[in-house]
């Protein structure tokens, strides 16, 4: 990802989060260095994601697949690079945040082999003005 790539990553994000990350988060994730992908299939893009990684520690901080390439793999397939790139960046663990309403990203962690370790109580904005637990996933790499 890129500064380039921002505005059609902010437009996706928009379309896909009721509760979006904003072009700004995107960009300081860009100039603090963390690992920030644009994946193409086909010529195009399709997903993007924002990764942490700290000593032996990989945070997934964002993965948004665009509706249109939804339930065709892209997801999983993004998901065994950005393991790659932390293993070589020296991760040795996993980690990420997961609405439980989100069942489709549920059911794609769980096959990737992530365990709920935790949970972080009223962790997501929800519609209506309600707050909606995380639930803290943890994979061995």
């Amino acid at each position: 990802m890129t500064d380039e790539d921002l505005p059609w990553v902010v437009e996706n994000e928009r379309e896909l989060h009721a509760f979006p990350w904003s072009e700004g988060n995107f960009a300081d994730s860009l100039r603090a260095g963390y690992n920030c992908w644009v994946m193409h299939n086909g010529g195009g893009p399709v997903a993007y994601a924002v990764l942490l990684t700290v000593i032996d520690e990989a945070h997934l901080l964002n993965i948004s697949v665009t509706r249109g390439a939804q339930r065709g793999g892209i997801g999983g397939k993004l998901l065994d690079y950005l393991f790659a790139v932390a293993q070589q960046g020296g991760a040795t663990q996993f980690f990420l945040e997961v609405r439980p309403s989100n069942t489709a990203a549920l059911a794609l962690y769980e096959g990737r082999g992530f365990v709920a370790v935790g949970r972080r109580k009223g962790y997501y904005p929800a519609p209506g003005g309600g707050r909606e637990d995380a639930i803290v996933m943890r994979r061995e790499l």
